[in-house]
């Protein structure tokens, strides 16, 4: 094992490992070496090595939301860190702790013209939780920093920057540490011991409660919460694919009960209480519904944040959902209430009319979603690209043994790809990830990675373009919009999978998918991917008359 001289880089290596941070995504660099050579060395710590810096921050940004802990990413100076942000933005809407180390150079550098030297200090200001400004000598004022960097990460569940200045020579080394660093306990505890009761009370009058979860970890809120919920008739249960919550009762498809509502459904629907927990909620329609037909109260438990959304956030519960729901529910009794029981019937008859419209549509964006998510392999996990593929899967039931994950902190699609697979390479689950064409090939530099599991998938759905924008109000078919908006364009993605090594297939019809499906769930030696190409111009034809077909 070899350490760098620079006693400031063994400092930051001992206090990662002290601190419990075990992987490290590493952008290949020269003013990083010090700290690359000391990760790399050391048995303590997993390192993985990624060239695009964008990628690198996205891949680390998955492998954090998996393993629940940080992970970290070492860059070099320059514009390298720049390449990070769109990761840090996400991690940090997303609460996914990684802790971003840049090297620098030295102050006395910065701003006289010397190569690769931008103003790197406080660069990510607005979307960290946590900037650590070192100085260039070892120092107990640099230790204090970083130990508090990592705890907030930790404890704040979100991104931090630690920028570390190194004067050349970066690559020497020793075999002996030449420093103590201090490893301090700073810990920011969170425990919950609010008086309850005013809200008991507020809500065992209240005859229509509406609970409302956005993305959410599978599996962290207990069954029998679940079920007091769902068997309490004054109480309806909205979920998203990406809740990651289960039950027959609960409404998991939103815009399909809500879109064909009138004006007295809206009325009728209002609750007195919203309960929400979570993060981001895919659906415009809910957050439209709930801002103009304001419910009384909104709740939102979070330990750390309590987003408005709504414009009527009337309280913020600081405390694990899991943890507050134990203690708030069994002081609760039901109340007599036909709130639930109306939404059920909504739900069966909008079910019907689901079914009854897939029968008869032809080879769409649509109908793909429809076997892909019926043919999924139960205990799977999947990644959702943004735009169009994560709002289809919002229209259909999805295998509660089934995963779901999608970078909805600022809902880009600059770094699905790279996400889903750091993902997959900490979960060590099989992952799919569904994406459509455009996010898909603004990421390919994710497929330049050398640790894709061999059980990676990758179900691309090509339209041929920027299919959501046909979707949105204001389309017109014009040159400028198939250019400036849609992107329109003849890829496809059979070169790229030669290139990188993945199996590769297509589809073209609902035969060849349904054929093609079998074998791209099989398992084999390589990553796969399996292209479906869809008609351009129907898509957005076919999900505008579902809506209206739903009434």
């Amino acid at each position: 094992m070899m350490y760098p001289t620079i006693p400031l880089a063994q400092s930051i290596i001992e206090i990662c490992r002290a601190k419990g941070i075990t992987d490290i995504v590493i952008s290949p660099g020269s003013r990083n070496a010090p700290l690359t050579i000391g990760f790399a060395t050391n048995p303590a710590f997993k390192c993985y090595s990624i060239a695009d810096e964008r990628c690198a921050a996205f891949f680390a940004t998955g492998m954090a939301q998996q393993l629940k802990k940080p992970v970290a990413v070492l860059c070099t100076s320059g514009s390298a860190l720049l390449n990070y942000y769109p990761a840090v933005a996400e991690a940090f809407y997303s609460q996914i702790p990684i802790v971003i180390i840049s090297a620098d150079r030295p102050h006395d550098k910065i701003d006289i013209g010397d190569g690769q030297t931008i103003r790197q200090e406080n660069v990510y200001a607005n979307h960290i939780v946590y900037s650590a400004n070192l100085q260039e000598e070892a120092s107990a004022e640099n230790d204090n920093k970083i130990n508090v960097a990592i705890e907030k990460a930790i404890s704040e569940k979100g991104p931090v920057h630690i920028n570390a200045p190194f004067e050349e020579p970066l690559y020497d080394t020793t075999d002996q540490l030449t420093v103590e660093p201090k490893i301090l306990d700073v810990s920011f505890e969170n425990s919950f011991s609010e008086d309850l009761s005013p809200f008991v009370e507020k809500w065992n009058l209240a005859k229509k409660k509406l609970v409302l979860v956005g993305v959410n970890q599978p599996n962290s809120i207990d069954r029998e919460i679940l079920e007091h919920l769902a068997e309490d008739p004054s109480v309806v249960v909205m979920t998203e694919t990406t809740s990651n919550i289960h039950h027959k009762k609960f409404l998991n498809s939103i815009d399909v009960i809500i879109t064909p509502f009138k004006e007295e459904d809206f009325k009728a629907f209002c609750p007195d209480i919203l309960v929400t927990f979570g993060g981001m909620v895919v659906s415009k329609r809910i957050k439209a519904f709930l801002r103009k037909y304001k419910p009384h109260d909104h709740w939102h438990i979070d330990t750390l944040r309590a987003y408005d959304t709504f414009g009527v956030l009337t309280k913020h519960f600081l405390a694990e959902p899991n943890t507050f729901l134990n203690r708030f529910l069994p002081a609760t009794h039901f109340v007599e209430s036909s709130y639930n029981h109306r939404v059920q019937e909504i739900k069966a008859y909008r079910k019907l009319k689901h079914d009854e419209y897939m029968t008869q549509i032809p080879f769409s964006d649509f109908k793909v979603f429809e076997s892909v998510l019926t043919s999924l392999p139960e205990n799977s996990q999947v990644q959702i690209s943004n735009s169009s593929a994560i709002r289809y899967m919002q229209l259909f039931d999805m295998k509660p043994s089934v995963e779901v994950f999608c970078n909805r902190g600022t809902s880009g699609i600059d770094g699905c790809t790279s996400t889903a697979i750091g993902a997959a390479v900490a979960s060590g689950k099989e992952n799919i990830l569904i994406t459509g064409d455009v996010s898909f090939f603004y990421d390919s530099n994710a497929l330049w990675n050398s640790y894709i599991p061999k059980d990676f998938k990758i179900l691309l759905i090509n339209n041929g373009g920027g299919g959501i924008f046909r979707i949105l109000p204001g389309h017109r078919e014009t040159a400028v919009f198939n250019t400036y908006f849609e992107t329109e364009h003849n890829l496809t993605g059979e070169h790229l999978a030669k290139m990188f090594g993945f199996e590769y297939s297509q589809a073209h019809n609902l035969e060849e998918l349904n054929s093609n499906l079998e074998a791209f769930f099989t398992k084999s030696d390589s990553p796969k991917i399996l292209e479906v190409f869809t008609p351009v111009k129907e898509n957005d034809q076919i999900l505008k008359q579902y809506f209206k077909e739903l009434a």
